[in-house]
């Protein structure tokens, strides 16, 4: 199971773009807890419906799942940078997931 985690042991923070009754959303949110157990990381999740969350809403109303995957010790995510940020959108795998942190870790 995903643990929200404000720690920062883990090298990788993951932000998931999500919004409710959304089937695609389920399975990131499965994809994502098959990494966590291999390899944990600090996680967010961001409803984009939220009022708070309007600029998320205006960029990605029509990509939910969307993660945004960073170092963990980065700002938090930023509409306005959302162009530079490490993302997968949609459907993606766990194998898809490791690989994006494994190069934001390199970098």
């Amino acid at each position: 199971m995903l643990r929200v985690t404000g720690r920062l042991l883990q090298s990788c923070r993951i932000t998931l773009f999500t919004r409710e009754n959304c089937g695609l959303c389920s399975q990131a949110r499965s994809v994502l807890s098959d990494v966590w157990d291999k390899q944990p990381f600090a996680f967010k999740e961001i409803d984009i419906i939220k009022p708070e969350s309007k600029g998320w809403r205006d960029l990605y109303e029509f990509d939910v799942p969307v993660i945004h995957i960073s170092k963990s010790q980065q700002p938090e995510e930023d509409p306005n940078l959302s162009s530079l940020a490490v993302k997968l959108m949609h459907r993606f795998t766990v194998e898809d997931v490791e690989a994006k942190m494994a190069a934001v870790e390199k970098s």
